[in-house]
């Protein structure tokens, strides 16, 4: 089934169809083989439209049943297109209640049109939810308070669909503005921006990279990137050698979304009837729990709505095949080293691992995608850890470089992949991009290395990558390899440059680019952390995901009931709904740069604490000493690492976000206002609306 939908008619030819003929047209465009109990709701639903679009029989109007989302893989029951608005039905058969999630998952249909379907754009969207057999019928017709042409959702039962979409039909509307006609609807372009979760599943259920971005130039940019590193792949096999791609790019560019592509190309066999299996490694350990269990979760639910047994333990062993926590590949490598360590030299123990013909000692992949590859631990800090909880003294290497090794021990060949975030190391030992670099130079100089050209910014290793690596003959520049758009929010492109001057103090470029996006991406300003929570529920509609972001440093929220010291459990936090206590819209757990970064949500509320206060053009950075008083923080790595994480912080969001800068407390020495009122007025400089 080639097309977006199982069936598509005019409403005059509808009514004159043969409800047999419907019907097995439907049935035999599903490719999923559905179970009787859709068959029979079909029959139901085919049986009610026709009674109930009798009534427009003369009308110049469309009949479409599951219409499938493109790019997200989502079907709506059926969409109406008739007097330019589009009516969105979702069926739930038998049902005699309006449940609160079918009433989200109506309207998340409507928001996706509106918001990334050129034909639904300018139009009037109807979402409607039919509880067959219920008693009751909430028919008032409320446009939703974006006022952007989309009705909040109406509850209805069999009987009372006609009326409904009477009542629609009779209310004035503006002539459509827009450019596609109704016919050419269901041709229309859909282009989303899927958060990285979703991203994922869609690649995991094999869409493509460009059927999942927003615009073509954003597919084509991923696409140029991920073909170039399986082009490096194939070439690095071919000659029997060793490469190491660095990927870098602006935050929410689509680093993760390129390094899960590339993984999940190979295990998908798109590579070859007998991929070379590549492993997707993150220290970002939510991140992995968060993709991992996402994953699990969505292929458990298709396997089951195919009529498959299938649980959850399965599922999550299947995922774990190619994503990974990188600590514990480290740690398989770090088991086979021969200790005591003598001088600076590791060299495998083979009384503790058979050496394979292939692989040597290493472990079983040929590639090895690190991700956030800027955050791996220096030498320092891995040494002095891995003395501490494993015994082994004298680690003469960085995580980096001992990653490199570990690779470099295949017999036959290896590529590694790093992704790398500019300005987003946010702890201490955090190496950065630099220590692979001098890694490369230093200890394997005759692995090719493959790095873009355009990384002159501060960002990567103080902008001397290109000074690093002038001395090393086996260099590839190349510029597909740096992502310089952000995909991650589709209303604002020019976020990340807005927050980058933002932090750097520079308010004349805050105030242009904070000029470009406002009308899109709405960013206010609050001293009251209820009025923010109050702002971020009014924000959000249908299944848009909110929460609490502080910095890991911000210990003094507690008087706002946020206490950075209790973490959240981030797959609670980013998965589950309303409902439960520990997710993120409950709004009583905030979670901090670690926490998020590399995940996102639709709206966030930042809650700025007196741990980067803003002082006449500059930044002062504080941290404090659990019990009476900040202390000023002079080392300047630090500083960077906190500016970093207010980097993460503020780069979360795709829609839009709330600042709260608490007033502070005269009486309390640790939160005097002082500490506030300065970096509330520089924010409040820039042009940020106050609520």
């Amino acid at each position: 089934m080639n097309e977006r939908f199982f069936y598509r008619n005019s409403i005059r030819d509808f009514l004159q169809q043969n409800e047999l003929e419907i019907f097995g047209i439907l049935a035999g465009n599903d490719e999923y083989d559905t179970g009787d109990t859709q068959k029979f709701a079909w029959k139901e639903e085919i049986a009610l439209l026709k009674d109930v679009l009798a009534l427009y029989k003369s009308e110049d109007g469309w009949v479409i049943f599951e219409y499938t989302i493109p790019r997200l893989g989502k079907r709506i029951d059926v969409v109406i297109l008739l007097r330019e608005r589009v009516f969105i039905l979702e069926f739930k058969a038998g049902q005699t209640v309006f449940n609160h999630q079918d009433v989200d998952q109506v309207m998340d249909y409507a928001l996706d049109l509106k918001n990334f379907h050129q034909g639904s754009a300018d139009r009037f969207i109807v979402p409607i939810l039919i509880a067959t057999d219920s008693k009751d019928s909430y028919s008032e017709l409320k446009l939703s308070h974006y006022n952007d042409g989309i009705y909040e959702p109406l509850m209805t039962n069999s009987e009372g669909l006609s009326g409904v979409l009477k009542l629609v039909i009779e209310q004035s509307i503006p002539k459509y503005a827009g450019d596609v006609p109704m016919r050419d609807w269901v041709k229309s372009r859909y282009a989303p921006t899927p958060t990285i979760i979703e991203a994922a599943s869609a690649l995991y259920s094999q869409h493509s990279v460009d059927e999942i971005t927003r615009h073509e130039a954003e597919g084509e940019q991923l696409d140029r990137t991920t073909d170039y590193v399986l082009k490096v792949i194939r070439e690095t096999k071919s000659r029997g050698g060793k490469s190491i791609c660095f990927v870098t790019g602006v935050p929410g560019a689509g680093k993760t979304l390129v390094g899960l592509n590339v993984a999940i190309k190979q295990l998908s066999h798109e590579e070859g009837e007998n991929p070379d299996l590549a492993v997707y490694l993150s220290g970002n350990g939510p991140l992995v729990s968060v993709l991992t269990e996402a994953l699990a979760r969505d292929r458990k639910r298709q396997k089951n709505e195919l009529g498959e047994k299938y649980n959850i333990t399965d599922a999550r062993r299947e995922v774990s095949q190619f994503i990974q926590i990188i600590h514990r590949y480290r740690d398989n490598m770090l088991q086979k080293l021969r200790t005591p360590i003598v001088g600076k030299k590791i060299e495998i123990d083979p009384e503790k691992e058979l050496k394979d013909k292939t692989a040597g000692y290493a472990e079983v992949e040929n590639i090895a995608i690190f991700d956030e590859a800027q955050r791996s631990w220096d030498q320092e800090h891995l040494s002095s850890w891995l003395k501490r909880k494993k015994g082994i003294q004298n680690f003469p290497m960085s995580e980096g470089e001992f990653l490199i090794w570990s690779l470099d021990q295949r017999k036959d060949w290896a590529v590694i992949v790093c992704l790398v975030g500019g300005g987003q190391e946010i702890n201490t030992g955090e190496a950065g991009i630099g220590e692979w670099v001098r890694a490369m130079n230093e200890t394997f100089p005759e692995w090719r290395v493959y790095i873009s050209n355009q990384l002159s910014a501060k960002e990567y290793a103080e902008g001397k990558i290109e000074d690093m690596l002038s001395k090393n003959s086996n260099v590839t520049y190349s510029k597909d390899l740096h992502l310089a758009v952000s995909m991650r929010s589709f209303r604002a492109e020019s976020l990340s440059n807005m927050v980058h001057h933002l932090l750097d103090c520079n308010i004349d470029c805050v105030i242009e680019n904070y000029a470009k996006i406002k009308d899109r991406y709405p960013i206010v300003l609050t001293r009251d952390i209820n009025i923010a929570k109050l702002w971020l529920r009014e924000k959000a509609r249908g299944n848009e995901r909110y929460g609490m972001l502080v910095s890991s440093k911000a210990y003094r929220l507690k008087p706002l009931a946020i206490d950075v010291r209790c973490k959240p459990d981030t797959v609670h936090w980013f998965l589950d709904d309303i409902d439960d206590v520990r997710s993120s819209l409950f709004l009583e757990d905030a979670a901090s740069e670690f926490d998020i970064q590399g995940l996102e949500l639709d709206w966030t509320c930042l809650v700025w604490d007196g741990d980067l206060r803003y002082n006449d053009g500059r930044w002062d950075f504080y941290e404090f000493n659990g019990g009476n008083r900040w202390n000023r923080i002079n080392k300047e790595e630090r500083k960077l690492y906190q500016l970093n994480a207010y980097r993460v912080l503020l780069t979360r969001a795709r829609q839009g976000m709330v600042i709260c800068v608490p007033e502070g407390n005269k009486d309390d020495h640790t939160r005097l206002p002082e500490f506030y009122d300065s970096t509330y007025n520089y924010l409040k400089s820039i042009g940020l609306k106050e609520i």
